[in-house]
Formats: C-alpha cells, sequence, structure tokens
C-alpha cells in the first residue's frame, strides 16, 4: 500500500477497521428507524414517532462533541493507542447491547428511555474514535501520502455502511416479514462485535505515534483548554468548524436520511432500499478516497469547495431524477450522482484538521472540532422530515435545498480557511 512499511500499514488498517464499525452502527441504526420508531415509541402519529426516533439517534451524535474532547485530551496526554483501544471496546459493546434492548409492548415507557441511554454510551465512546485514529494516521504516513490516505480512512465510515446494508439485506431475506420485527433487526445489531473484536486485535499490535513520543513530554495538564487559550489554534478550531457543520448538515441530509427517504417517501421496499443504499455506500467510499487524493495535487479546501459548488447545482436535479425513475437501473444512477456531490466532501478532512493544529493538541483540537459539526449538523433529519411530512410534489425540491443549505456552510467555511497540504506534522 503506497510503499508503507509493516508498522503504517498497521495503524492506517486500525484506524480505518475502527471507523467502519462506527459506520456499520449508525447506518443499521438508520435502516430499521422506520421500525424502530413503531417498536420504541408508540405515540399513536406515525410522523411523531419518526421525529422521535430520529431525535434518539440525534442523541448519539450530539454526545459525540463531549466524548472527541474526553477522549482527545486523554489521547494528546496518554497516547493515540491508548486511546483507540478504550474507544473500540466502548462502542462494540454499546452496539451488541442495542440488540438486548426491549421494546415498548414489553416493558412500556422504559423502552425510549433505555434505547436512548444506550446510543448515549454509544455517541460518548465513537466521538473519541474519529480523532485518535486520524491523528495517528496523519502523523505516521508520509506527507504525500496524506492526501489519499485521509481520503482511505475517511471512506471506512462507508465501508461500514456497505456491510450495514449487506447485513440489513441479508436479515431481510433470513427474517422476512413480522420475523423480522421480532427478532431480525436484533441479530444485526449483534454482529457489530466482530469488526469491532478484529480492530482491537489489530490494535494491539499498533505502535504509537513517533511525533506524540517526541513530544508528550511538552503536553500541558489540560489539552482540550488549550485549544481555546491560543490564539492561533481557536481560529482555526472555529473556522474549520464552519466547514464541519456544513458538511454534517449535508452528509445527514442525504446519507444519513437516504434509507427513511427511500422507505417513506419514495415507498421502496426493503430489498431495494438496501441495494440502493449498496450503490450509496460504495459510491461514497470511492468518491472520498477519490476526493482525498484530488485535496493532494490541488489543495484541501479547493477540493472540498468544487464538491460543495456540484451539490448547490446538481441536488435537485438528481433528485428529482430518483423521484421519477420507474426502474431500478435509473434510481442507482441517479443516487449514485446525488450521494457523490453530497458526501465525498469528507475525503480530505482526516489530512485537512490534522494539518491545523500542533502535535501537543492535535487530538484534542481535531476530534472536539470534527464532532463539533453534528450540533447543527445533525438535526438535518428532523428538518427533512418537517419540511416533507406535509407535502408531494415537492419533496425533491425540499429535500434538495435541505443540501444546499449545507453546501453554502461549506463554501463559506472553505473560503475562510487556507490550504495547509504542505504542512510539516512533525515540525
Amino acid at each position: 500500500m503506497l510503499g508503507l512499511n509493516k508498522q503504517q500499514k498497521s495503524i492506517v488498517f486500525g484506524s480505518w477497521l475502527g471507523w467502519s464499525l462506527d459506520g456499520y452502527d449508525l447506518v443499521m441504526m438508520l435502516l430499521v428507524i422506520p421500525l424502530i420508531s413503531s417498536l420504541f415509541f408508540q405515540v399513536g402519529n406515525p410522523t411523531l414517532a419518526l421525529l422521535s426516533t430520529f431525535g434518539a439517534y440525534i442523541v448519539t451524535l450530539v454526545m459525540r462533541p463531549i466524548g472527541g474532547a474526553f477522549f482527545g485530551n486523554l489521547g494528546d496526554k496518554h497516547g493515540r493507542k491508548k486511546t483507540m483501544v478504550i474507544t473500540i471496546l466502548g462502542f462494540s459493546i454499546a452496539t451488541f447491547a442495542t440488540g438486548l434492548l426491549p421494546t415498548w409492548n414489553q416493558v412500556g415507557v422504559m423502552a425510549p428511555i433505555l434505547l436512548i441511554g444506550i446510543r448515549l454510551i454509544q455517541g460518548f465512546f465513537a466521538g473519541g474514535e474519529w480523532g485518535s485514529g486520524t491523528v495517528i494516521t496523519m502523523e505516521t504516513v508520509p506527507k504525500q501520502f496524506r492526501g489519499i490516505l485521509s481520503g482511505f480512512l475517511q471512506s471506512g465510515f462507508n465501508f461500514g455502511f456497505v456491510m450495514a446494508s449487506v447485513a440489513f439485506q441479508v436479515a431481510t431475506f433470513v427474517f422476512p416479514g413480522e420475523e423480522f420485527a421480532q427478532i431480525g433487526w436484533r441479530i444485526m445489531f449483534f454482529t457489530g462485535i466482530i469488526p469491532g473484536l478484529i480492530a482491537l486485535f489489530v490494535r494491539f499490535k499498533m505502535v504509537e505515534s513517533e511525533s506524540w513520543v517526541a513530544k508528550s513530554k511538552f503536553v500541558k495538564k489540560s489539552p482540550i483548554k488549550q485549544v481555546f487559550s491560543q490564539k492561533i489554534s481557536r481560529k482555526h478550531f472555529f473556522l474549520a468548524l464552519i466547514i464541519m457543520t456544513g458538511l454534517m448538515y449535508s452528509y445527514y441530509s442525504s446519507m444519513g436520511f437516504y434509507p427513511t427517504f427511500l422507505q417513506n417517501y419514495i415507498k421502496l421496499d426493503k430489498p431495494q432500499v438496501a441495494t440502493l443504499m449498496i450503490v450509496a455506500t460504495t459510491t461514497s467510499l470511492f468518491g472520498q478516497i477519490f476526493v482525498g487524493f484530488l485535496s493532494q495535487k490541488i489543495g484541501r479546501t479547493k477540493s472540498i469547495a468544487i464538491i460543495a459548488a456540484s451539490a448547490m447545482a446538481l441536488s435537485i436535479p438528481a433528485l428529482y431524477g430518483l423521484y421519477v425513475s420507474q426502474t431500478i437501473f435509473e434510481r442507482a444512477v441517479f443516487t449514485g450522482l446525488f450521494i457523490f456531490i453530497a458526501t465525498t466532501g469528507f475525503g480530505p478532512i482526516p489530512a485537512f484538521l490534522s494539518e491545523k493544529f500542533s502535535t501537543e493538541i492535535r487530538n484534542s483540537a481535531t476530534g472536539f472540532v470534527y464532532n463539533s459539526g453534528l450540533i447543527v449538523g445533525s438535526w438535518a433529519p428532523l428538518v427533512a422530515v418537517s419540511l416533507l411530512s406535509n407535502t408531494t410534489e415537492m419533496i425533491p425540491y425540499l429535500l434538495g435545498l435541505n443540501v444546499i443549505i449545507g453546501s453554502v456552510i461549506i463554501l463559506i467555511g472553505t473560503r475562510v480557511n487556507s490550504d495547509s497540504r504542505h504542512v510539516d506534522l512533525n515540525s
């Protein structure tokens, strides 16, 4: 792989695997949200139940900045590798435990309370996963490969999506109809422990970042406080946050809402939804690697801006094409186009954020700013449900408008942030 040595490959693969598991868990929740809304929130109104379930899902995302700050602080003080072992254990167990939860018919109002509780734990550990894996990878690989490996690392989330989409398709085949509501969805969450154990095994074999080892004696008592006490790091944090907010909003308006959009608004059956989600996630996976590679050639912010501008121009036409399509092939083509323009701007982000902060605060700053984009961005599905609940023919235009809002924020962010691809992370 790009001439990397054995230790570098181990770090890249271990980081990628953890991010894959995060995607696996989150998309499993997205794929079964219509079912979860009926099993855990019996409020009489289907739209209100759906909103309640997305609210429980958003709890996971809103907890992530807290986890990002906590584990980022831990990673700067005690090492990236140790933190990654803790985070993978935490959210693997939480994913498995989701499959054990009792439903409303079994325990009444305790069902949504327990669901929200386990999602809080999930979000906390998942929030620490991205930052530690990102910085140890970017600190270890050669500078000229940071762009493409940034895209590869970020694509792990989509590989988790692919695995979950395949698991969903298999589960709906093995447990058809009512059987899926009884046991199939639980089996899906149980399987989340498998990639978690593989990632844990790989991480025990990883070595610590040499960049962190060299600078660890200079780390302050509270690196996360140092992020905001230094003028330059504080500036970089808030300027990067603009890009992250836009990217998260676009992502959760598109990929994050897509399974529900296909089931509830396009009225497709579960096997077709699973097929289109495999198309969507595969497109996003390879697209993020490509945009990461592109960012090494033309710059991080320029490549992100090109994707955002494309989303502004093409989101509504792509969604309209999907809405009127009659065949699975047509739907797959428009799905690929829509997901590419709405999600692949994430490709350069692991490199871009790592290049913005010094080694002593890099884990804290990158993990916190990445996940803080969710504070606003994670609400996009709720906005989408609210916009689409009382309309029919305007559906593609309104959902496209939601993606455009995120794209405008991204473009503002790319204008105020400078390129960083030539930064030496060890200086």
